[in-house]
């Protein structure tokens, strides 16, 4: 499958597409039954590019775990992937207030919403991520992100609100909030 894999990848790479390369790993991969050395053999396959780890079990970053977490990552030159979510201690919501950069070369931020109801008994992923960014949540989240580029070379903002059009919106908002250059969209001229 990794062989599969590297062929579109390749791709991108050869173009300078390739931003970073996401590996976001199920809830079920905790500490208490996985152990980050799992992914030596992955990292090791992708070493020459960026790679965002997303963990999405919070006990990866409970107590003494977060050191080893953190120190894990920083071995390995992986970003751990901080996350804008629901506000609430459950298992599956990685705390939103985190913003450990791990290798300089890059800050990885997920916006997921912050409907903590959605994210927990959602059934789909339209349903779990299902939320519409405020103008002041994009403040938020432009400081943040401002932050962050004080650390990181650069920082990929990627919003995973893919209910309805939600992400695409949030994200020309936020371009904005930075203030980023946002083209115009093509528009059809009149016909008649």
């Amino acid at each position: 499958m990794i062989e599969q894999f590297q062929k579109p990848i390749e791709i991108l790479r050869g173009s300078g597409k390739l931003g970073a390369l996401l590996l976001q790993l199920s809830p079920a991969f905790s500490p208490k039954m996985h152990k980050l050395s799992e992914l030596d053999y992955l990292l090791g396959v992708f070493g020459q590019d960026r790679i965002a780890i997303e963990l999405r079990n919070r006990n990866w970053v409970e107590g003494e775990q977060l050191k080893a977490t953190l120190d894990y990552l920083r071995a390995h030159s992986a970003a751990f992937v901080l996350v804008d979510a629901p506000a609430e201690k459950h298992f599956t919501i990685m705390p939103r207030d985190l913003n450990e950069i791990t290798t300089p070369r890059l800050a990885y931020l997920r916006l997921h919403g912050r409907n903590a109801r959605a994210y927990t008994t959602g059934k789909t992923v339209a349903a779990r991520f299902n939320y519409n960014y405020s103008d002041d949540e994009i403040g938020e989240v432009a400081q943040r992100t401002r932050t962050l580029a004080q650390e990181a070379k650069e920082v990929h903002v990627v919003f995973n609100n893919n209910a309805l059009d939600y992400a695409p919106r949030a994200a020309a908002r936020m371009r904005a909030a930075l203030g980023q250059m946002i083209a115009d969209r093509p528009r059809q001229t009149e016909l008649f």
